[in-house]
């Protein structure tokens, strides 16, 4: 690590083992630096972690749903069982539920969460047009956990009300044509998990593939293909910063390379936390009416926080695979909710379709054991039955609560005609945002549309060139390692951010999370990190017999 002769060291040696490190684990590594546990605990207020993206906050109406739809539940499984007080209940009966259910609404009036269910039937039967009976059984049978997820990949009523939100959030106004299917998955994480084996397992890709990453990008997905489970060749298309994080045309056009089977990206970006251009999701589209055989997927999970979002599975709906986590937006990350969605008429069948001879041999064999028609077998079908290893797929599904709950996020969010929830999040991001930087002394920038803010990155290399010039830079970079920033700030201002290299940027930087932290708290780390900056310039002018000021870091 350089260094400047005589300068005291800023960073202990053991840091540089920590290069290879995922940003998720070297942030245990930065939390023990500030004197923190290696498990995070959210008492340890004199610690501030802004590297996790675990929001600080929540929607309690549909949480307050829940747990009175629990109850009325429970009163009908004590109901089926009346005869039995040694606590054994039974499975919600259809007959009079409705009815039923209205009386619970009268008895509980006025109690948090009664109101909302109460539009939530309402909002099921006249503006869906499904039946109320059907779909508080449902919703009852469900909750209480009493029955396998049937069907499998996701509970019939529950994917019709789901698809809705899908469509109301991440498609919008855009025209489209035809029919999504639904898996409902633990998280977002699952549903990488899930993706990667299937196309491995279906033969979409395999070692010695081609994809294309959108960079930067959340870190699994540049650390999955690297397995040798997969052994995948990556092509990195990058948003620049100096671009405000958008994809150029030319690395847009990578993807016309027919040797790049896939192209993974993260929208809005992580960390950037900035949403991909609509010229750039037209441009993307145009590519693969070009190339009909390129394989999308986006991951779309901070789409909610952003204003009129449109997914790229809007644009080129049968070559996408929509990956969506309620984890963020609903402040939901214990509830592990995520969906993965495909259009009925997709590529992916298409290809599996046109496998050689012996391969679709193999998967005959594979997928034989459920269901008496396996080369027909729908790619998102494949993924349920992937899910489980095949021989468990009888018991596959996201479990029922969870299912429940997830459908409740959804009618809250469709039935918030006004955004007064989206609003609200946004503002409270925002204002955090804004603390953060007048505190670094850097100008706040509010005017693109397409930043989202759920994350801020601090590129070094760009910031520090745009306040002090290249030489200062240069010399920065030149005596320091990009860890030791954050292993200082760490242990002398007990502050944590993630570092950006871990998810692909190309200059060092910080990841901050604008979700988890109070504004009082992003005040703090934005003065830390102030702090630091002028000690650095106060470095240079001693080592170049400089005189820039530091003070001046817009």
């Amino acid at each position: 690590m350089a260094k400047e002769k005589g300068d005291k060291k800023h960073a202990d040696t053991a840091e540089q083992d920590f290069s290879a490190l995922s940003p998720f684990e070297l942030k245990d590594e930065l939390i023990k630096a500030a004197g923190g546990s290696a498990v995070e605990r959210p008492a340890n207020a004199s610690m501030l972690n802004a590297g996790r993206g675990n929001p600080n906050f929540l929607a309690t109406i549909p949480r307050h749903g829940f747990w009175q739809l629990g109850l009325f539940a429970m009163r009908e499984s004590e109901r089926s069982f009346a005869y039995m007080p040694e606590g054994v209940g039974g499975f919600p009966k259809r007959e009079g539920l409705t009815e039923r259910f209205e009386l619970f609404l009268r008895e509980n009036r006025g109690v948090p969460g009664i109101d909302f269910l109460r539009g939530a039937v309402s909002y099921v039967r006249d503006q869906l047009g499904l039946s109320a009976g059907d779909f508080l059984y449902e919703m009852c049978e469900g909750i209480l956990a009493s029955n396998y997820p049937v069907p499998d990949r996701m509970l019939k009523l529950s994917e019709v009300i789901v698809g809705q939100y899908l469509r109301r959030e991440m498609i919008g106004k855009h025209p489209f044509i035809g029919e999504f299917d639904i898996f409902a998955v633990e998280g977002g994480t699952a549903a990488m998990t899930y993706i990667f084996n299937t196309l491995r397992e279906n033969r979409l890709i395999k070692a010695g593939d081609t994809i294309a990453l959108g960079m930067p990008i959340f870190t699994p997905y540049i650390e999955i293909p690297r397995l040798n489970d997969y052994q995948l060749n990556v092509v990195n298309l990058n948003a620049d910063v100096e671009n405000n994080w958008q994809y150029s045309k030319a690395e847009l056009d990578k993807l016309r390379d027919p040797k790049v089977k896939a192209f993974f990206l993260v929208n809005p970006s992580n960390p950037p936390s900035v949403r991909i251009s609509d010229e750039s999701l037209e441009q993307i589209a145009d590519i693969v009416k070009a190339r009909p055989d390129l394989i999308l997927l986006t991951d779309d999970v901070y789409g909610t926080f952003a204003d009129d979002f449109v997914s790229l599975f809007a644009l080129a709906p049968k070559n996408t695979i929509l990956v969506y986590s309620y984890s963020k937006y609903f402040g939901a990350t214990g509830w592990r909710l995520g969906t993965i969605a495909t259009h009925r008429d997709n590529v992916l069948d298409r290809l599996i379709a046109e496998l050689p001879k012996d391969v679709k041999k193999e998967l005959h064999t594979r997928y034989e054991s459920i269901t008496t028609e396996p080369d027909k077998l729908k790619f998102i079908d494949r993924l349920v039955a992937d899910s489980r290893t095949v021989a468990l797929n009888h018991t596959a599904g996201l479990s029922t609560p969870q299912q429940v709950q997830m459908v409740l996020f959804s009618l809250f969010s469709l039935m918030d005609t006004p955004d007064a929830y989206k609003n609200a999040l946004k503002r409270l991001i925002r204002s955090r945002k804004r603390a953060l930087y007048e505190e670094i002394g850097i100008s706040f920038e509010d005017d693109d549309k397409n930043q989202v803010d759920y994350y801020t990155i601090l590129d070094m290399e760009f910031l520090g060139e745009r306040a002090f010039g290249r030489e200062f830079v240069e010399w920065l970079f030149k005596n320091t390692e990009p860890s030791e920033l954050l292993f200082r700030l760490a242990r002398e201002a007990r502050v944590v951010l993630l570092p950006g290299r871990g998810f692909g940027t190309k200059h060092p930087s910080g990841r901050v999370s604008l979700a988890n932290l109070n504004e009082s708290d992003y005040r703090q780390i934005g003065r830390a990190l102030r702090k630091l900056i002028e000690e650095y310039v106060e470095r240079f002018n001693a080592a170049t017999g400089k005189t820039l000021d530091k003070g001046k870091v817009e």
